[in-house]
C-alpha cells in the first residue's frame, strides 16, 4: 500500500466518509494515474440513490475547489464528472447545469509544476470537454444512449464469459439484447 492510499485510509476514517464520499475520494486521487472505469461506473450507479447521489456530488465539487499542487484532485474530478455525465444519473447533469459558474471558472485553471510543466492545461481542456457536453443538450443525449449501449453489451460479454458462451455468440452472431433500464440495475456476478 503506498503512503497516499495509507494516508487516505485515516481521512476517510477521521473524517467518517460515507462509502461513497469514499469511492470519489480514491477516483480523484492525487496518485499519478488515472480513476480506474471500475470504480467510475460503481460511482455512476450510486448516484441512482438519492442519498449516495448527494455524497457524490458533494465530494466531487469540493474537489473541484481544489488548487495548486492538487490539480489531479481537479483534473480528475472533472473526468469522474464526464463520465457521470455520459452513465450517471440524469440529476449530475442537472445539478451541474445549476452550478455551472463552479466549472466555467476552472477555464482559467492555472498550475506550473517545480519542473515548469503547465498541468493547469489538462485541466482547462477537461473543462472544455466537459461544458461542450453541458452546453449541448442533444450531444449529451447521445453519448447518454452511447454510454448505455457499452454497458449493456460489456454486462452482456461478461455474463457470456462466466458462463462460457462468448466464443459460441460471437462465432454465430446472435443478438444479444436486453430490456433498457437504469445502470445500476446491471449486477453481474
Amino acid at each position: 500500500m503506498t503512503t497516499s492510499a495509507l494516508r487516505r485510509q485515516v481521512k476517510n476514517i477521521v473524517h467518517n466518509y460515507s462509502e461513497a464520499e469514499i469511492k470519489v475520494r480514491e477516483a480523484t486521487s492525487n496518485d499519478p494515474w488515472g480513476p480506474p472505469s471500475s470504480l467510475m461506473s460503481e460511482i455512476a450507479d450510486l448516484t441512482f440513490n438519492t442519498v449516495a447521489f448527494a455524497e457524490v456530488m458533494g465530494m466531487l465539487w469540493r474537489r473541484l475547489n481544489d488548487s495548486g499542487k492538487n490539480w489531479r484532485h481537479v483534473y480528475k474530478a472533472l473526468t469522474l464528472l464526464d463520465y457521470l455525465l455520459k452513465t450517471g444519473s440524469e440529476r449530475v447533469a442537472h445539478q451541474c447545469r445549476e452550478n455551472v459558474f463552479t466549472i466555467q471558472t476552472l477555464k482559467d485553471f492555472q498550475y506550473i509544476d517545480r519542473d515548469g510543466k503547465d498541468q493547469g492545461v489538462n485541466v482547462r481542456e477537461k473543462v472544455r470537454q466537459v461544458m461542450a457536453l453541458l452546453t449541448d443538450e442533444e450531444r449529451l443525449r447521445q453519448e447518454r444512449t452511447n454510454a448505455l449501449k457499452t454497458k449493456e453489451r460489456m454486462a452482456l460479454e461478461g455474463m457470456a464469459i462466466g458462463s462460457g458462451q462468448l466464443g459460441f455468440s460471437r462465432r454465430h452472431g446472435e443478438d444479444y439484447s436486453r430490456s433498457r433500464g437504469s445502470p445500476s440495475s446491471y449486477n453481474c456476478e
